[in-house]
This record gives structure tokens, C-alpha cells and sequence, in this order.
């Protein structure tokens, strides 16, 4: 509990440049591949505003992301449907077997 925090201060200035950069990306991504990929319809816009939630955190933020779209603007249940089962069943899937590969590569 004797962390002194104000020591990390030199890591402010590296660690806003990491964030802005994933954000401004995170954005192209999903402006220009998830989006035009999904359809250019009003889920598409839903799932790209998923998928900006997931690529900046997990699936819960995807989900506040899609839920702030969906009370202003109507229902969007397909894309209620692929997200979550993206973000908690596939991409756990997906991540263990690249952990497992690495971990073989590695040895």
C-alpha cells in the first residue's frame, strides 16, 4: 500500500498518446470496415458503435454503447443478438487458442 504514485507522472504524457491513438483508430475501424461490412443500415451503425465499445474496452462497454443508441433512436435486436455473442463467446475462444499457439511458439 506504499505505492507512490506521483513517481509514474513521467508515464502521463506516453500513456494519452497510447489512448488517442486507440481511439482515433478504434473510429477509422469502425467508420470504415464495420460499418460498410455490416450493411450501411441503422444496425450496422449499431454494431460499429458495439464494436468501438469492445476495441476501447470489453463487451459491457459495447453493450452501454449500443443501449445510449438504441433509447434514443428505436430498437436494434440483431444487433443486440451478434455483439454480445462476439464479444463473451467468440473472441474467448478466438484468444485462447493465440494464447495456446504463443505459448507453443515460446517453449
Amino acid at each position: 500500500m506504499g505505492m507512490r504514485l506521483w513517481q509514474l507522472t513521467y508515464l502521463a504524457v506516453p500513456l494519452m498518446v497510447i489512448l488517442l491513438s486507440q481511439t482515433v483508430l478504434m473510429a477509422l475501424f469502425a467508420m470504415y470496415l464495420t460499418f460498410p461490412v455490416m450493411g450501411k443500415n441503422y444496425e450496422a451503425a449499431v454494431m460499429a458503435a458495439g464494436n468501438c465499445g469492445f476495441g476501447l474496452g470489453a463487451t459491457p462497454n459495447a453493450l452501454a454503447n449500443m443501449k445510449a443508441i438504441t433509447e434514443r433512436f428505436g430498437p436494434a435486436p440483431v444487433a443486440f443478438v451478434i455483439i454480445p455473442l462476439v464479444g463473451a463467446l467468440l473472441v474467448d475462444i478466438v484468444n485462447t487458442c493465440f494464447i495456446i499457439f504463443f505459448i507453443n511458439i515460446l517453449k
